[in-house]
């Protein structure tokens, strides 16, 4: 067993996490600030640890920072819709059902080559959402392309990019409901 793992892995981490940009996670904060005064909505979308993420974005953005936000993670609807729709359409269908113009779509995907997540950015964008994504593996892929603000991180390991995007959406809500640590 090499010694040396874990601490070559936290490093790495620790280098991944703080390469962001604050440029644009204050443009975040200020569209999460605007939906909250405006009485819209945060909309969260992902396949698998993303959607999981989204679950508990949405609940901590409506706990602790009073911003109504939802997600699409009930079976019911996730296979009624992949049924009826195809689930490269699902997330696409969802947002035209549940979006509304002013609303905030935050796309979640670590590949940034989910069908279902690029169909349900631009479904997001053309119902008139701001339309947030996190994505990783190549810079400029399909989902970051649909995205008004794009939180991109240099990694091709999904632990690694679904833990750093989960650590930054906390980081946001921390910030917004001031909470110190």
């Amino acid at each position: 067993m090499n010694k040396n793992y874990f601490n070559e892995y936290l490093s790495k981490l620790s280098r991944l996490l703080i390469n962001f940009n604050h440029d644009d996670f204050l443009r975040i904060v200020k569209l999460m600030k605007k939906v909250k005064k405006d009485r819209k909505k945060v909309i969260l979308v992902g396949n698998g640890g993303s959607a999981a993420m989204a679950s508990h974005v949405s609940v901590d953005l409506t706990k602790m920072c009073n911003i109504r936000a939802i997600n699409f993670n009930e079976a019911d609807l996730l296979t009624c819709f992949s049924n009826d729709y195809g689930y490269e359409n699902w997330v696409k269908k969802a947002i035209s059902f549940y979006a509304d113009k002013g609303d905030l779509l935050i796309c979640i995907s670590s590949s940034g080559e989910s069908k279902n997540i690029i169909n349900g950015a631009k479904q997001g964008k053309k119902v008139g959402c701001n339309v947030v994504t996190l994505t990783g593996f190549r810079k400029g892929n399909k989902v970051s392309k649909t995205g008004h603000i794009n939180l991109w991180l240099n990694s091709k390991n999904y632990n690694t990019i679904e833990m750093i995007h989960h650590i930054w959406l906390l980081t946001i809500i921390d910030f917004i409901s001031n909470k110190k640590f």
